[in-house]
């Protein structure tokens, strides 16, 4: 694993490389809101990917970089995602197919600029549907990012998840797996899912 720095709009991010040899295809994950990289679920997720002989690349937003915890606005994690990705696009993600996804906050910041990342899917890990108890305001769901994937998609997402749990949907699956939000109760059934998802998003060669 190698990380480098990403010049973005908002200051520099970094992006930790864990690269298969021989890749067939990329996966670039987000983090959580006030969580990291290091999250159980992400470090499931790569071990997943990276025996499929899929590329990971686990991003950090610039406000986590700068050593702050809150999240910048939705406007400036979309831009530095977006410069990022751009970035790796080019140089050690190049002529790769692209997964896009993260946890939580993460995954809300890949799906509302998938379809400008040029992505063959989207991966969701527990993706908040909507603030904790307030399940009965359509004002305040986030379903609508979901609804606007015009790509396969899969959301991992615990039994007990106190934001949710969304519905399945066109192209998307959905599957429930013991735990919370954290989605650290059972990690094997984390990886299960994406690896037998991926394969059928990927192109064949």
């Amino acid at each position: 694993m190698k990380a480098v720095a990403v010049d973005t709009p908002h200051g520099p991010a970094r992006a930790h490389l864990h690269l298969a040899p021989n890749p067939v295809a990329a996966l670039v994950l987000g983090h959580g809101a006030g969580g990291g990289i290091h999250a159980p679920d992400l470090e499931a997720v790569t071990t997943a990917a990276l025996a499929l002989g899929v590329s990971v690349v686990l991003v950090e937003q610039p406000y986590r970089v700068a050593g702050r915890r809150a999240p910048a606005p939705a406007r400036q994690l979309d831009a530095a995602w977006t410069a990022v990705v751009a970035h790796l696009r080019g140089a050690e993600l190049a002529g790769l197919p692209l997964v896009v996804g993260g946890r939580s906050s993460g995954a809300r910041v890949a799906c509302r600029t998938a379809t400008a990342m040029d992505a063959v899917a989207a991966l969701c890990l527990a993706f908040p549907l909507h603030p904790p108890g307030r399940v009965d305001d359509p004002a305040k769901s986030r379903l609508p990012e979901l609804d606007a994937v015009h790509l396969p998609v899969l959301v991992v997402q615990g039994e007990r998840d106190r934001f949710g749990i969304p519905p399945v949907g066109t192209g998307r699956d959905v599957v429930v797996v013991p735990g919370d939000h954290s989605l650290g109760a059972d990690l094997r059934a984390v990886r299960t899912a994406v690896a037998s998802w991926l394969p059928t998003v990927l192109p064949r060669a």
